[in-house]
């Protein structure tokens, strides 16, 4: 027979707990070791009652023991729709305690993209990016964690917290190993789906499983029945307490605290009574017990549990319709009947009121006995009392989603502003959930398109399939008009983008700019038409689409947005298309206000999007004006970095950024910031256009440093093939797959992939031999096989080099061209080569050229030139060669 510790050895909860109170210990005593240990998250995870609960206070009490800081929270099954309430309860009370200067000097760039949402600062006027209020959680513990080593984070009921801090508490675990900080979740199995259990499964899934939390055993039933009742408790009455219970440790505590209040003996003659006993702790035995304390004590229990949290004698009298005497008694009547209790300070789990629950078990049996009209109506009053408090209309909003519709346009109009406030601190979902409500009221017909415009641009980042059903359905009733009506058919091509459904949104702005008959409107559709055309990848339904554009940018003079998105657009289509460099930077300039990007058109602006500026420092990079360009990149990432937008608008300021170093020939720091963007597409998710821009370029990168076996795994890993994007990227994939298959080896493959880039190419009319390096790749890979067609493709390149004019595409087709040749030619074209890529900025090409000079005219003088250059490059590969050539040179 199993041996059973007496209870004054340990607490009733936390019998047969052994091994995970040794696996806490361990993990309190590794972080207690040393200042840099890596983080660690513990899981308790079991059904209602099975000692959770008492599980944490354990671990608050190992830790506390050897001088730990200790912050607890506890989700609530009424407050998942509550924003990062949970994150809160966790981390507010020690920013609060700070004075306002010193957390913000704490928490530094990130106060004011997670402050509003830990509530310690004023949201801004623009919607947040809920990957940057995330990150910026992230960062604030681990600015936290340094601050009050050694730290241990609690979270009680974590299957009902709220899905922004589940998504919070994702993001900490994957950097667990740069945070030294203990989280010790406890959790029920199930209850929790959706993203909120995509977000849970991926913390737990870092952390490590406490061994299973059962059901007490018969002999250890019986050992908690003695200790509590005396030794004396017979062994009948004892197994038909466990039989009673199944053994569940929190309905156990409680049926003997029952049997204690009414004097039950233990004997088996009176285990009989145990059943009602039972019954009476919870279900509708506890109904029934709470109506044996009388009619204002059920109200006022009625009261706590629909506010849920932050119960207070005061606010549960004015929903309870109470008056503060009758209420305290009451509450006295509840404490004395196990129902509410005063919260524990010692436990230091954060409190906002005066009571709670005393096991939620009790909340959910209290809240769910509230005859449903009259829960629905008192969630209704609780909303106007949390207004009349000045907790704002999110804060309320939590009550308003349960109320009936009613056609309140008051109701309407609170609900709007919630969702504005939750956009505010990066909570698109529950914006979304307030608007959805808001139209189920539903808003008058003047307003009911506009709810529905709000509701699509609330959800464009996170559900863009959901968006484009909104803005029809808005777009199709009356109240949508003038501006406003523009700016929702610009969301919804923008929808239609994410969802990868460019053609349509093309046809979307075109239809809407025949119809207008506003001229500036007209333009601004225009334009976006023009904007979603030139990213397409592939064909349109809009031929002869770059002699129009040519034709309508002639006329402007950028004195408005439109006007200089119209110029940035023709300016990359000139580019693409391999006409006059001079003539693109000419245009590029006129869409500058004094050298800058105009307001409303930079990088975090809204009315445009990133596509613009981003085609804008394209369109210098390939035109030879890399400063203008990299200018441009830098300014993206400092302006995405200090918004914190850290999701896929920070990924491609990455890995533009990356691409500036690439053109210029610093190979190391573009592969740092390609690897970078990879990090954060990876997060953002696989497929998108900017996953495309982050691996293309880093495959581009590691070619040109010579590292083709990292560039084959990168490809592998990342599904670097066809099918490609429906958006066009930079540099072209075709050629850039091409270069690896023939680096590794698969000539037949490179040589197909290129023909297939010639034709798509051709079909797009994108001739610009340095963005589209098809003909100079095919012409040397045939050199050997069919040296007439070589020829033909290097004759081609070099016209078209020398129509764009910059000095990195006419040196590039003499490089070619050179490659192609014997003997004094072949060194004549090396040399000049040479001269023009000495002139362009891109001076890995120029390393290249010296090197390929310094072979073919046997100059170690040339040699030595390009080795150096290859070197300052990083570009292993070439530097080996150009070694290599010196070593025959002598």
């Amino acid at each position: 027979m199993t041996e059973v510790r007496r209870a004054g050895a340990v607490p009733a909860s936390l019998w047969e707990r052994d091994e995970e109170v040794a696996t806490i210990t361990r993990a309190v005593d590794t972080l207690c070791a040393d200042r840099s240990s890596p983080g660690t998250l513990l899981e308790a995870r079991g059904e209602a009652g099975v000692g959770k609960t008492a599980l944490l206070a354990e671990t608050r009490r190992i830790a506390e023991a050897r001088g730990c800081t200790v912050w607890s929270a506890r989700g609530g099954e009424t407050l998942r729709s509550v924003p990062f309430n949970v994150v809160r309860q966790l981390l507010q009370p020690a920013l609060v305690s700070m004075l306002p200067e010193e957390a913000r000097e704490y928490l530094g760039d990130w106060y004011d993209i997670a402050g509003p949402a830990l509530g310690i600062a004023d949201p801004g006027e623009r919607q947040a990016d809920p990957r940057g209020v995330c990150d910026g959680l992230v960062a604030a513990v681990r600015r936290l964690a340094r601050r009050e080593w050694p730290l241990v984070l609690l979270i009680d009921d974590a299957h009902w917290a709220d899905q922004e801090t589940l998504r919070w508490l994702a993001a900490l675990a994957e950097r667990l190993d740069e945070t030294s900080v203990l989280v010790v979740i406890a959790r029920r199995p199930g209850d929790v789906s959706g993203d909120s259990a995509r977000h849970l499964e991926a913390a737990t899934a870092v952390g490590r499983p406490l061994a299973p939390l059962n059901a007490l055993t018969p002999e250890a039933t019986a050992g908690l029945t003695r200790a509590t009742l005396g030794a004396h408790a017979e062994a009948a009455f004892c197994r038909e307490v466990w039989a009673v219970t199944g053994g569940n440790p929190y309905e156990t505590v409680e049926l003997l605290a029952k049997v204690q209040d009414s004097e039950l003996q233990p004997v088996e003659a009176e285990a009989a009574e145990l059943r009602d006993l039972n019954r009476s702790a919870r279900g509708g035995g506890l109904v029934a017990r709470l109506e044996q304390l009388g009619v204002d004590s059920t109200r006022f229990a009625w009261a706590a549990a629909i506010l849920g949290g932050g119960i207070t004698v005061d606010m549960v009298a004015r929903l309870a319709t109470l008056d503060r005497a009758d209420a305290a008694r009451c509450a006295e009547l509840l404490r004395g009947a196990r129902i509410l209790a005063v919260p524990d300070a010692t436990a230091g789990q954060p409190s906002a009121g005066d009571l709670e629950f005393v096991h939620p078990l009790i909340a959910t049996a209290v809240y769910n006995s509230i005859p449903d009209a009259l829960r629905t109506a008192m969630h209704g009053i609780a909303a106007q009392l949390v207004t009349d408090s000045g907790l704002g209309a999110a804060a309320a909003s939590r009550h308003l989603l349960k109320v009936h519709p009613d056609d309140d346009q008051e109701v309407v109009a609170q609900l709007r502003e919630a969702a504005r406030e939750h956009l505010a601190v990066g909570a698109p979902d529950a914006a979304r959930r307030c608007l959805e409500r808001a139209l189920r009221e539903p808003p008058l017909p003047e307003s009911h398109a506009r709810v529905l415009f709000e509701l699509g641009c609330a959800t464009l980042l996170t559900a863009p399939a959901t968006t484009i059903g909104h803005l029809r359905t808005a777009l199709a009733m009356p109240g949508l008009e003038g501006e406003q009506r523009v700016d929702a058919v610009f969301r919804l091509s923008q929808a239609l983008l994410h969802n990868d459904q460019l053609e349509e949104a093309v046809r979307t702005v075109e239809a809407e700019a025949a119809r207008n008959p506003d001229p500036s409107a007209r333009l601004r559709l225009q334009a976006a038409q023009y904007m979603w055309e030139g990213i397409h990848a592939g064909e349109t339904s809009s031929p002869h689409r770059s002699a129009r554009l040519a034709e309508l940018a002639a006329t402007c003079t950028g004195r408005d947005n439109a006007e200089r998105a119209l110029l940035i657009l023709r300016g990359f289509d000139a580019m693409t298309h391999g006409e006059s460099a001079e003539e693109v930077v000419e245009l590029c300039d006129r869409a500058l206000v004094n050298g800058r990007l105009a307001p409303g058109l930079g990088w975090t602006d809204t009315e445009w999007g990133l596509e613009l500026p981003m085609m804008l420092a394209s369109s210098y990079a390939y035109a030879d004006r890399l400063d203008r360009a990299e200018a441009l990149f830098t300014e993206a990432l400092r302006a995405y970095e200090s918004a914190g937008w850290s999701g896929g608008h920070l990924s491609l300021a990455h890995a533009y950024v990356g691409l500036g170093h690439r053109r210029r020939g610093r190979l190391r720091d573009a592969e740092q910031s390609l690897r970078e963007s990879l990090r954060i597409a990876e997060r953002v998710g696989r497929g998108l256009p900017l996953y495309w821009s982050a691996t293309c370029n880093l495959i581009d990168t590691l070619l040109a440093r010579g590292h083709v076996e990292e560039a084959r795994t990168v490809a592998e890993q990342y599904g670097f093939a066809p099918p490609y994007p429906s958006t066009i990227v930079l540099p072209d994939p075709r050629p850039v797959r091409a270069r690896l298959l023939l680096a590794t080896g698969r000539t037949k493959e490179g040589i197909n992939e290129l023909e297939a880039a010639e034709k798509a190419a051709a079909a797009r009319g994108r001739h610009n031999p340095v963005v589209v390096p098809w003909a100079t790749e095919l012409a040397r890979a045939l050199a050997g096989e069919d040296p007439g067609r070589a020829a033909r493709l290097a004759t081609d390149a070099r016209r078209q080099a020398e129509r764009f004019g910059t000095d990195t595409a006419i040196g590039e087709a003499l490089r070619c061209a050179a490659a192609l040749e014997t003997g004094q030619r072949a060194v004549r074209l090396a040399a000049q080569a040479a001269t023009y890529l000495e002139a362009s900025p891109c001076q890995y090409e120029h390393a290249a050229a010296r090197v390929e000079y310094g072979i073919a005219a046997r100059s170690a003088a040339e040699l030595n030139r390009g080795l150096a250059l290859a070197e300052s490059c990083g570009a292993d590969g070439l530097a080996a060669r150009a070694r290599e050539a010196l070593a025959v040179v002598g």
